[in-house]
């Protein structure tokens, strides 16, 4: 199957009313050519799972200004006043979630569990509508797992069979999300052919990686 499209081509697998998954870190690791050409797209009534939600005037923080999400799930959104404003007036729902806990329920995800125990939150409002466990005497609360139609995820290198390379910090959300989305899209910043990838450096397999784009970095 010939993964390596075109930008153009990619964003059409992104439909409104969609569930995206968006790795990075403030825009480091952020797939920009795939957010920002979404952006320009109007993609609408988007669920967006996202460590945080950026800038406005960068990464998924563009989607939030231009009013493309209407449900966040991240873990802080203190760098984009304009999600917090959106918050507030009830304009869009935002799931503010432990990055450590967003991290697993997203692993989880990708792994096919019912769910992770976490002790993290319990006490707080956090807990609120959430399952409650007790084991060896010890509080957790049941987190469940996090799936999306589609996940945009950035690597440094990739061969043509889509296996993905990421370089340090910039691999952050990347990896767990590529395992946990039915279509993966992945902006590279370098296209190999089939074999000069050494399968030790492999981080996410090809097999689970749907579609190429070459991007312009990070």
């Amino acid at each position: 199957m010939r993964k390596v499209t075109t930008l153009e081509e990619a964003v059409t697998r992104v439909q409104d009313g969609m569930t995206v998954m968006v790795g990075g870190f403030l825009g480091v690791g952020t797939p920009h050519g795939l957010t920002e050409a979404i952006a320009a797209k109007g993609i609408q009534d988007l669920t967006l799972i996202c460590n945080d939600t950026a800038r406005p005037d960068l990464g998924v923080g563009k989607w939030v200004v231009n009013r493309q999400v209407k449900r966040a799930i991240v873990s802080h959104v203190g760098t984009n006043p304009e999600t917090g404003r959106q918050m507030i007036a009830g304009e869009m729902q935002v799931d503010l979630t432990p990055q450590g806990t967003l991290a697993e329920r997203i692993r989880a995800g990708g792994s096919g569990l019912g769910g992770i125990l976490t002790p993290t939150g319990v006490g707080t409002a956090v807990e609120e509508g959430k399952q409650k466990l007790t084991v060896a005497g010890k509080e957790y609360l049941l987190e469940l797992p996090l799936r999306a139609d589609v996940a945009l995820v950035y690597a440094a290198k990739a061969d043509k069979a889509g296996n993905l390379v990421f370089r340090r910090s910039a691999r952050n959300f990347n990896a767990p999300m590529a395992m946990a989305a039915e279509c993966v899209i992945a902006e590279v910043g370098e296209i190999v052919e089939v074999g000069e990838i050494d399968p030790d450096e492999v981080m996410v397999p090809g097999i689970v990686v749907d579609w190429l784009v070459l991007g312009k970095g990070v």
